[in-house]
């Protein structure tokens, strides 16, 4: 196993049982996780390197899918700061 499949990374749970990372109706990475687990099967390749380019896929597929993630939470974040501070001057504005 992998340790991505085993930790959680963000709002993102992969799990053991599945080598996939769950996210609210999605699977994501399925057919990176499905070729580098099958490239692993022959120990041969797996230990002389052969497996590289499909963990870089992988590696690169998890990139994505972990920078997508926060740029939606700075947006969100951003938001919640401007309600805060739109709070604090309605506050502030009565004095």
């Amino acid at each position: 196993m992998h340790p991505q499949e085993s930790d959680r990374f963000g709002t993102l749970v992969f799990t053991l049982s599945n080598p996939t990372i769950s996210l609210p109706g999605k699977v994501v990475c399925k057919e990176f996780f499905q070729a580098l687990e099958a490239c692993h099967a022959d120990k041969w390749r797996k230990w002389t390197g052969g497996c590289n380019n499909d963990k870089h896929e992988l590696n690169m597929c998890l990139r994505k899918v972990r920078l997508d993630a926060s740029a939606r939470n700075r947006e969100h974040a951003k938001e919640r700061r401007k309600k805060v501070e739109d709070a604090w001057k309605e506050l502030h504005r009565d004095d």
